[in-house]
């Protein structure tokens, strides 16, 4: 049952008076209780298109798609890209919460951090009463030790994995539905990963939440995500269950992504890179953007790769792949 239906969402940016695609056609959905992941290189449009949906991104100049469908607790449909300001506030924070990838930038330094998580408890569950018991409990539930005393902190006086605990403690302030961690372990040490891990897949437990994961980390991925979408240059290349695409990818990026991932106690591995870099938007090929980059490309294809987009084929249940290889071994070409 699919908690957030997303069909052809697209997002520009405006620069020197022209629109730019930065995402473009994008479809995805979550079920209840799921985890998504979404991977890809940094530019390649994970967290625009996530901060889209909930018009976090004010620098956006053009937020369009045929729909972005999302169930609310009361079990009413609605969609987020058409829907009043005034209603998508009911649902920001309170449905929908967001952990963001620098937590230092996005808590308010001159506020302490018990009082930052009790504006959110004002806003979108004013049926707590108690809301200082209700911070110590949510503090404590992210792992933050004195819960008590941590609450009159100061975001500065915390280390970088408290303050990502913090953040967490924040969005569950609401309750959520649905949960977007945007690189919520990237910046944290092995250990303090784990334990942000655990938490989240906790949340999946106890409350059924879901969670669309936007990370670099494949073994991330393979730990704890339930399907993943690959993402290049603000299209979705791939998309399969967890285990589905770890075993047996199919793009050519995907594989290159796979590709370079060391293995743990391979002392003698050599790293592996993806030549080039990805396409800054106003320099998007116009067929497959990845055809640039792509080391599978053949003389017979490489018009059709720099001109048409690939469609998505499914090559396994719920295993899809865009990709002009896969389209021309079904013409016979």
């Amino acid at each position: 049952m699919s908690l957030l239906e997303v069909e052809a969402l697209s997002v520009g940016f405006r620069s020197s008076g022209v629109v730019l695609p930065v995402i473009d056609g994008v479809s995805f959905e979550i079920g209840r209780g799921e985890i998504l992941a979404l991977v890809g290189e940094s530019g390649c449009g994970k967290s625009a298109g996530c901060l889209a949906l909930t018009r976090l991104n004010a620098n956006a100049a053009v937020i369009s798609g045929k729909s972005a469908t999302f169930e609310t607790r009361s079990g009413k449909k609605v969609d987020l890209l058409t829907l009043p300001d005034r209603e998508l506030r009911k649902i920001r924070g309170r449905e929908i919460a967001y952990i963001f990838q620098e937590p230092l930038s996005s808590l308010n330094p001159v506020f302490r951090i018990g009082d930052q998580i009790a504006e959110v408890l004002e806003l979108h569950r004013p049926e707590v009463s108690d809301r200082d018991a209700e911070v110590k409990r949510l503090l404590g539930a992210v792992g933050i030790p004195d819960p008590g005393v941590r609450m009159k902190n100061f975001p500065h006086e915390l280390s970088g994995g408290m303050q990502q605990r913090v953040m967490i403690a924040m969005a569950l302030a609401g309750n959520p539905e649905l949960l977007i961690a945007d690189e919520p372990t990237t910046a944290l040490d092995v250990t303090i990963q784990a334990q942000i891990m655990e938490l989240l897949e906790e949340l999946r437990r106890k409350n059924g939440t879901s969670v669309i994961l936007i990370t670099h980390n494949f073994g991330v991925v393979a730990q704890l995500a339930d399907r993943v979408a690959v993402m290049y240059a603000g299209r979705i290349v791939e998309s399969a269950p967890v285990p589905e695409l770890i075993a047996n990818p199919v793009h050519p990026y995907t594989k290159a992504l796979l590709a370079a991932v060391p293995v743990l106690g391979n002392e003698n591995q050599k790293l592996v890179t993806i030549p080039g870099q990805v396409p800054a938007p106003a320099d998007f090929p116009p067929g497959c953007r990845f055809c640039t980059r792509c080391q599978e490309i053949s003389t017979a294809l490489a018009g059709r790769c720099q001109k048409e987009v690939p469609p998505a084929v499914e090559v396994a249940p719920e295993h899809f792949v865009s990709c002009w290889n896969l389209s021309s071994e079904q013409d016979g070409i």
